[in-house]
């Protein structure tokens, strides 16, 4: 049990094993590297569409056609600081947030049905 201990203390080497510092170096390399992997490939696209989702937010303006995560289509009638007035059928108006417009839709144009899953 003694050889065990010495074992542990001695970092896992094997006696007269070299180059002990190149494998932690390595490690510390291979570290930075999938850190880096991750964020080109996970952090950097989410903050893109979510910029590009903000400027469609912030493009809203009263009389664009629109819809809604919900589903819904709708015209806006009033827009406010955080909440949109929308006119879904003859009389019938609701108060929306913001956050549910999925995508403003031109004249005549139908829905993308990738943007309404989103």
């Amino acid at each position: 049990m003694n050889w065990l201990a010495t074992l542990a203390m001695a970092g896992g080497q094997a006696p007269g094993a070299e180059g002990g510092g190149q494998s932690s170096y390595f490690m510390f390399v291979w570290l930075g590297l999938m850190v880096m992997l991750f964020y080109f490939m996970l952090i950097r696209p989410q903050r893109r569409r979510e910029k590009e989702r903000q400027e469609l937010l912030s493009a809203v303006k009263t009389g664009d056609r629109v819809l809604f995560s919900g589903g819904l289509l709708g015209v806006v009638s009033n827009v406010k600081e955080k909440t949109l007035m929308v006119k879904i059928a003859d009389g019938v108006r609701v108060e929306i947030v913001r956050g549910a417009v999925s995508q403003i839709l031109a004249k005549g144009e139908t829905p993308d049905e990738e943007a309404a899953k989103a």
